[in-house]
């Protein structure tokens, strides 16, 4: 249970969290390519003869190949070929050397996205500004059910159909506004969020802020972790974009602050 005492506590915990989670091998800040697949065979390795040419990791990792029925990757070594079990929600992953390799699936579309786990990008991450604690931005909202179908946008326009099932009804200064889970759980419904901060603290096309403690009727608004995503550290991650319903007219000067850095 949360309370006033123990809430800033219990943020620089999660932010640590966060910090960990933004470096570690699966994280954001260690990918070094994003390429999407066809029907047919690609070879993969940082050598000038594969068809997918990485700027790390071994001279040749191995043949990449999609039909009718999924993906396979059989190794350059001559290791037994892996059948990848595609799920848009949990995208296979599997090494090879120092390599972190995984395919999404996005609109039936596949695509190699490839880690270094030896890149020096992530200690060299200077970290995320925050706006000062802000418990009034902790919002326990109506959690109201509703099914509608949308297509949002994404950071690469590549429009994507989601189903949304619920939204959060909460006020703010005497106003009721309304946002809509397009992603993330049952357990933690992800709302993309776009406020007037964007235009000079925050990043420009979207944050994320995960619902929690949800109930049949209500959920946790927690703004002072609202984040920014994957897309605000690397080229070779696709973002979705806010629906329109879930921008917002007013600042929210809470959670995470516009990373500046080099797209790598």
């Amino acid at each position: 249970m949360t309370t006033q005492a123990n809430y800033p506590a219990e943020l620089e915990a999660w932010k640590e969290r966060r910090m960990r989670n933004l470096k570690a091998p699966n994280g954001w800040l260690n990918i070094i390519g994003r390429y999407w697949l066809e029907q047919g065979s690609v070879t993969v390795g940082s050598a000038s003869d594969n068809d997918i040419v990485l700027a790390a990791g071994p001279a040749h990792v191995g043949t990449i190949t999609e039909d009718e029925t999924g993906v396979t990757f059989a190794p350059a070594d001559g290791g037994t070929p892996l059948r990848l079990q595609l799920n848009k929600q949990r995208p296979p992953q599997f090494d090879v050397g120092s390599l972190l390799l995984e395919v999404t699936t996005m609109n039936g579309e596949n695509a190699l996205r490839v880690r270094d786990k030896e890149s020096k990008g992530p200690a060299a991450f200077p970290g995320i500004e925050y706006f000062p604690i802000r418990p009034e931005w902790r919002i326990v909202a109506d959690w109201v059910p509703f099914e509608q179908e949308l297509t949002v946008n994404t950071s690469h326009n590549i429009p994507t159909d989601v189903v949304a099932t619920h939204k959060a009804v909460f006020t703010h200064d005497g106003k009721s506004y309304e946002l809509i889970a397009t992603h993330g759980t049952p357990e933690a419904p992800q709302f993309v969020i776009r406020d007037l901060t964007s235009r000079d603290s925050t990043y420009g096309a979207c944050r994320f802020v995960y619902g929690e403690d949800v109930t049949e009727t209500s959920i946790v608004l927690d703004f002072n972790k609202a984040i920014n995503p994957p897309c605000a550290f690397t080229e070779h991650a696709v973002c979705p974009l806010p629906p329109a319903q879930n921008v917002l007219p007013f600042r929210i000067e809470a959670g995470e602050k516009r990373v500046d850095m080099p797209l790598a």
